[in-house]
């Protein structure tokens, strides 16, 4: 109903928009940044070719290897630990103001020469904040009682998510001003979607392999099974 509701909502706006809306004639025409699909991909590849943007997408494609797995692991562990996941998902309603002023605060320290500065300064806090994750899935079954658990648990996963979309939005309102700040006027719109795909890319690439990495370097011990590891999945299974 909420998707469908929604939904609905955005084909009207969308539909009226298009009918409703006129073009300012008046205004000169822009020059076009390309002719056609061809020149598009033409002109990336040359933008690739720069010394400083390949240095630059070597490092933003490697930069967010260190929070893959607490970023994306994280709350599956916790639901593995007995956390339902309607707490999980009512813990994060409190994360969207959050969302919504964050980079709005953090606009007023990137609109400077440096926009990086905030993105390296976040950086070993976000760091710290995987332990911490990491420490919370540790504790969860320490604390978990017969009626779930404790309200101080869930305030600490509250604050702890809090802290981490700070770290995050820090990094990506960064990231952002920086490729706007570095990209050339003329063909501002490939060059700003080629280095923020890129971006996207380097935090979605090293979540995927965290992903994939969590049954082999998970360690399970078998219960009542001697001389058996559970160290695959058909052996647990048995």
């Amino acid at each position: 109903d909420f998707l469908f509701f929604w939904g609905a909502v955005f084909l009207v706006t969308t539909t009226l928009v298009a009918f409703l809306k006129k073009e300012n004639q008046e205004l000169i025409p822009a020059k076009e940044e390309t002719k056609g699909i061809t020149d598009t991909y033409k002109l990336l590849f040359s933008i690739i070719k720069m010394p400083a943007v390949l240095t630059f997408c070597l490092l933003i494609l490697t930069s967010k290897v260190g929070f893959s797995a607490a970023d994306a692991v994280t709350g599956l562990k916790l639901v593995e630990e007995g956390v339902p996941k309607e707490h999980l998902a009512l813990l994060a309603v409190p994360m969207v103001p959050l969302q919504i002023i964050l980079p709005l605060v953090i606009s007023k320290y990137t609109a400077g020469p440096q926009p990086l500065n905030t993105f390296y300064k976040a950086m070993p806090y976000r760091l710290l904040l995987g332990l911490e994750f990491a420490f919370l899935v540790w504790w969860a079954p320490k604390v978990k009682h017969e009626g779930g658990f404790p309200i101080y648990f869930y305030a600490v996963v509250v604050l702890s998510y809090a802290l981490h979309q700070i770290t995050l939005y820090s990094m990506y309102v960064a990231i952002m001003a920086f490729n706007a700040k570095v990209s050339d006027p003329l063909i501002g719109g490939t060059y700003m979607t080629l280095l923020n795909t890129v971006s996207n890319l380097g935090g979605n690439w090293p979540s995927t392999v965290a992903l994939w990495l969590v049954d082999p370097l998970t360690v399970k011990e078998c219960a009542g099974a001697q001389g058996h590891t559970c160290a695959t999945t058909a052996a647990a299974e048995v």
